[in-house]
């Protein structure tokens, strides 16, 4: 594969032949960082085939390059003191990290790892990972994982591909919840909402008291998807919704309608303009006190102050709305690494992603990001905040658990089927069925069924 001579042409390349022709505004998004990407080593022969070296025991050398997707402050400072700290440690070996813009980095994955990727890369455990590992584009990691202790097997499983071999080892992952401010509920004497009743009447007192029942901004179109995936989690439950990521339901089925009419009921309780809102600017918003809830992952503590203002941030699961169905289902997204199918310094990169599984690493990553949570079971706790306390305890009693739709279904499907679909139900939530039909032909196209 050569070098595209512009970006129309690596426009065009990025697109799978089946979904050419979806809204221009979503792909020119995602070029957004083309050039970040391009610059990290360029589009060169596709790579194929996985590496099995095993890890090595002794001192490694030379630069082991990692691409990494964490490019706000926060979670950017988190990567670089356990880099450092790989580094310190190896002394003969240097860790240079390629950082690129969050949106960027993830919709340009697939032309990044067909070039000349970093050797090792920040991605996510589940489908997303099990996607590229089938395609060829990943490293196999097996022998990593046999060195590898702590880890559960719910763990080994999510980093698990289809062939049963290990391409992704986890660092933290965390809860996605309904999010809100202790010190607000108490003085306004708000009770926790259990049913979807409560909580639309729990809305309806915040209206009349002067907030915006909950935050919302869905600038960079994932997310929404977070809401969603509760929605049809609680009405439809697991097998259903993880049958519907994988492309095996259809997107015209009652049940998915019935996601979105109850959607459509809850969205004017949602702040408006959520579209061009970023999911900082809508967490500020609850900071600040000027919304009383908001959907989301645990990361959104980055946008409060460490110490008073973390501790006042508190969460409960998504209310039920089906008691049948109830609430024992959990939507935890793992973070962590993975290697490309050919690392220019193996060696290196298989002995820093084993440093990476370890509780070193992961909690000198909860040092500088305490909204996340190690995975290591044998990471110390006792300095966990009351939150990332609250946050294991919600994981680890959840029955089953998510990874979140843009990294349990194809990434295509996610990227440029997905995110205007959601977009254009927030402009106009009347029109379902329209949208039903054509997400479900874009289905047929992508998944080929």
């Amino acid at each position: 594969m050569t070098r595209p001579s512009n970006e129309a042409e690596y426009l065009a390349r990025m697109v799978p032949p089946s979904v050419r022709g979806v809204d221009r505004r979503t792909l020119l998004r995602g070029a957004l960082g083309v050039g970040a990407l391009l610059g990290a080593g360029g589009l060169a022969a596709c790579s194929s085939g996985s590496t099995s070296t095993g890890v090595p025991t002794g001192a490694v050398t030379g630069t082991v390059t990692v691409g990494s997707n964490q490019s706000d402050p926060v979670p950017k400072a988190a990567v670089q003191s356990y880099m450092d700290a790989f580094s310190k440690a190896n002394s003969g070996t240097t860790v240079k990290i390629n950082t690129v813009d969050h949106n960027s980095f993830q919709e340009n994955i697939n032309n990044y790892l067909q070039g000349s990727p970093d050797d090792v890369f920040t991605w996510f455990a589940g489908y997303r990972m099990q996607f590229f590992a089938e395609k060829g584009l990943v490293g196999d990691l097996s022998d990593v994982w046999k060195n590898v202790t702590g880890m559960s097997d719910a763990l080994k499983k999510a980093s698990t591909g289809a062939d049963g071999k290990q391409y992704f080892v986890p660092i933290t992952n965390y809860p996605w919840a309904v999010f809100y401010r202790k010190s607000v509920f108490k003085d306004k004497g708000y009770q926790v909402p259990k049913t979807l009743d409560e909580l639309n009447a729990l809305g309806a007192q915040m209206k009349k008291d002067g907030l915006t029942p909950i935050a919302f901004g869905d600038k960079d179109g994932w997310p929404a998807m977070g809401t969603f995936d509760q929605i049809n989690l609680r009405i439809n439950g697991y097998d259903f919704h993880v049958s519907l990521m994988a492309g095996k339901e259809d997107w015209t089925d009652p049940k998915v309608k019935k996601v979105f009419d109850t959607w459509a009921g809850i969205l004017p309780l949602h702040q408006a303009d959520s579209l061009g809102r970023t999911w900082q600017e809508a967490a500020q918003s609850l900071q600040q006190k000027k919304s009383g809830m908001y959907v989301l992952g645990s990361f959104l503590a980055q946008q409060f102050a460490k110490g008073a203002e973390q501790d006042d941030l508190d969460f409960f699961g998504f209310p039920e709305i089906d008691s049948t169905v109830g609430t024992d289902v959990v939507e935890a997204p793992i973070d962590g690494y993975m290697m490309s199918a050919k690392p220019k310094n193996e060696a290196a990169a298989k002995k820093l992603l084993l440093y990476i599984s370890q509780p070193e690493a992961q909690l000198l990553a909860l040092k500088a990001d305490p909204s996340v949570i190690a995975t290591n079971s044998t990471a110390d706790t006792s300095n966990y905040t009351a939150l990332q306390k609250k946050s294991a305890e919600f994981v680890k009693s959840a029955k089953s658990i998510t990874q979140f739709m843009d990294r349990d279904t194809r990434p295509d499907f996610a990227s440029t089927v997905m995110i205007p679909a959601i977009q254009s139900f927030i402009k106009n939530p009347k029109d379902i069925d329209s949208l039903l039909t054509s997400i479900q032909a874009q289905k047929k196209s992508i998944f080929g069924s």
